[in-house]
């Protein structure tokens, strides 16, 4: 791992996932057995550790705590040589997320937030972001009011030549519009799944969502799953990215794989669209694999992408 150059700095908050393999989801006051469980460091981990295997130079860029859990997400991040710089709140453990995984490999979430809800101004200042890194957030950090303000302030305040990547997540209509539109006014790309694009441009089709949505200063991911996903780094000029087939047993953190290898691509001076195809490669066999940081290291979707 390097110890000097260009950051990817992840703001995504990191969670301990509880990961629970069901038939279904019950139905109110119902219950169902699950066939299997995990419990493993998910939330930013997944896209942090995705950019790890890839040889770059990561920092988590938020809080963890004092506890079980925290102990746990510490070790994770230690055993993939991420950073944790800030110091940790001794009255606060990490949180967790209940994940219910369904046989066509659809998840379902339930959260139970922690140490990572509260980070400072002065927590995000001490990273120091200069020109040449690269600060991934979600819309998880911009979405619960407190929290959204000291990301968004930070954020506006950032040197021209830090790199910000934004993605909305899932529950994009909980972001309030204000929050979202100073988001995506700082950042230099969007990187969104084919429902989430639908929803911030009202276009079906992911390529020309993509279209739409890019314009001067900001490019645009669009993931589409197996069919790969869409490059725009103008208006009007999107490039579909061709994905790799598989047969998917868990969806978990697929789309946090993508975005740490599009990212830890970018920091190493590959092309968007190649980027994009390398990334493709390692969300499909992150899908392959049981649980959320499941990204394989560059070496493996290498030899993939040279068969």
């Amino acid at each position: 791992m390097p110890t000097t150059g260009p950051r990817l700095l992840c703001c995504d908050t990191v969670l301990v996932d509880v990961v629970l393999s069901v038939p279904r989801i019950p139905e109110r006051s119902g219950d169902v057995r699950a066939s299997a469980q995990l419990v493993t460091t998910g939330g930013g981990f997944n896209a942090m550790s995705a950019a790890a295997r890839f040889g770059q130079r990561v920092v988590y860029a938020g809080l963890l705590g004092t506890g079980a859990f925290a102990e746990r997400a510490a070790a994770d991040l230690a055993r993939e040589g991420i950073a944790a710089p800030l110091e940790r709140p001794r009255d606060l453990d990490t949180g967790i997320c209940v994940v219910l995984v369904e046989p066509d490999a659809e998840r379902t979430f339930v959260t139970a937030a922690g140490a990572e809800s509260h980070v400072r101004r002065r927590d995000l200042d001490d990273l120091a972001a200069g020109p040449g890194d690269v600060v991934l957030v979600s819309g998880y950090n911009v979405m619960y009011p407190g929290e959204a303000e000291v990301y968004l302030d930070w954020l506006a305040g950032l040197d021209e030549g830090v790199v910000v990547a934004f993605d909305p997540a899932t529950r994009i209509a909980d972001v309030p519009p204000v929050h979202l539109e100073a988001a995506l006014a700082r950042a230099d790309w969007l990187l969104c799944n084919a429902s989430e694009a639908r929803a911030l441009s009202g276009e079906a089709d992911p390529s020309v969502a993509a279209s739409s949505l890019a314009r001067p200063g900001l490019a645009i991911v669009v993931r589409d799953g197996p069919r790969g996903c869409v490059v725009a780094l103008r208006p009007g000029g999107a490039v579909a990215v061709e994905g790799l087939s598989v047969e998917a047993v868990d969806t978990n953190g697929a789309g946090d794989v993508h975005n740490g290898v599009f990212l830890a691509e970018l920091l190493a001076g590959t092309p968007a669209v190649v980027a994009a195809r390398w990334a493709n490669v390692a969300a499909a066999v992150a899908v392959t694999r049981r649980g959320p940081a499941t990204g394989p290291t560059r070496d493996e979707v290498e030899g993939l992408l040279g068969r």
